[in-house]
C-alpha cells in the first residue's frame, strides 16, 4: 500500500505516541517541535507557553505520517539515540501490513521496498567497500544515492550524481591513481590510450577484454543529462534512470573494490 491505508493508521500513530514518550514523564515535546518544523506542519492552538506541536504531530495522518515518522527517525540518528527495539517494532508493523516502505538499513529513515536480493547486494557492496581504503568514499557515496533514489523523498538529480561518484571512487586507485582530477569522463579516455593494460575477470571478447566495463561505465556517464547547462534547458534525471543508474554503479564498485577489473604494469 501507497501512503497509510485505514489499517495501519491507528497502529502507526500509537507506534509515533510511544516514540515520542507521550505517556511518562520524559514526554519529547521538543522532538514534536522539530518535527513540525521539518514536515512543514502547522501545530494546533497553545498548549501552555508554546503551540500544540505534539497533538498535531500524533494526529497526522496519510502521508503526512509517513513523513512524519521518517523525520522522527532521521532525528533520533542524527542525535545518536538508539532504540533497537522500538525501530523493530515499527519494521514490524510496516512489514505486516503491507506497507510500500520499511526501515532503512542505517535505521534513520524510511525507503521504498526494493526486493530483498537487489538491496542486499548492494547494501554488500557498500560494506566491502567501506573496508577497502584504496576504494576512498566509494561506500558513502553509493549509501548516499540509494538514499537519494529509495527514500521518502526521491533525489534523483543527486541519486544518479552519487552514483557516478561512487564508481569514479572504487575506480580512480585502478584506473588513474595519478590524477588527482580523475573523472569517469577522463577513466574512460585512459581506456582508449592504454587499453592493452586492463582486463577483467570476464575477458569477453577475448579481443577487447576490458569492453564489458567500459560499456557499463559509458553508459552511467552519458546517462547523466544534468551534468551541465548550455542554452537548452537541462533535463534532470527520471527516478527511473536515477535507480537504474544506483544499481549500475553498485555492480561496477563491486567489481573494482573486488578485483575483478586490474591494470597491468
Amino acid at each position: 500500500f501507497e501512503g497509510v491505508p485505514p489499517h495501519l493508521t491507528l497502529p502507526l500513530q500509537m507506534w509515533l505516541r510511544r516514540a515520542l514518550n507521550v505517556d511518562n514523564a520524559y514526554r519529547n515535546d521538543r522532538a514534536a517541535r522539530v518535527l513540525c518544523l521539518r514536515v512543514q506542519l502547522t501545530p494546533n492552538g497553545c498548549s501552555g507557553p508554546e503551540p500544540d506541536y505534539m497533538t498535531r504531530v500524533l494526529t497526522s495522518t496519510g502521508d503526512e505520517l509517513l513523513d512524519v515518522i521518517d523525520a522522527l527517525l532521521a532525528y533520533k540518528g542524527e542525535r545518536g539515540i538508539k532504540s533497537p527495539g522500538e525501530v523493530d517494532d515499527l519494521d514490524h508493523l510496516l512489514d505486516e501490513g503491507g506497507s510500500a516502505y520499511r526501515v532503512a538499513a542505517t535505521r534513520d529513515g524510511l525507503e521504498e521496498r526494493v526486493t530483498p536480493a537487489a538491496r542486499d547486494a548492494v547494501h554488500q557492496t557498500i560494506a566491502g567497500a567501506g573496508a577497502i581504503p584504496a576504494a576512498g568514499s566509494a561506500a558513502d557515496h553509493l549509501a548516499a544515492a540509494w538514499r537519494a533514489a529509495y527514500g521518502r523523498n526521491p533525489d534523483p538529480v543527486r541519486a544518479y550524481s552519487e552514483s557516478i561518484k561512487a564508481v569514479e571512487s572504487a575506480a580512480h586507485a585502478v584506473i588513474q591513481a595519478n590524477n588527482a582530477k580523475a573523472t569517469l569522463g577522463t577513466m574512460l579516455g585512459e581506456f582508449k590510450q592504454a587499453r592493452h593494460k586492463f582486463t577483467t575477470a570476464i575477458p569477453s571478447p577475448a579481443s577487447d577484454p576490458i569492453a564489458p566495463v567500459e560499456a557499463m561505465m559509458r553508459a552511467l556517464w552519458e546517462g547523466q543529462t544534468s551534468r551541465h547547462g548550455a542554452q537548452s534547458g537541462t533535463v534532470p534525471e527520471t527516478l527511473e534512470a536515477a535507480r537504474a543508474g544506483v544499481h549500475l554503479a553498485a555492480a561496477l564498485v563491486q567489481w573494482f573494490v573486488s578485483g575483478a577489473v586490474v591494470r597491468t604494469p
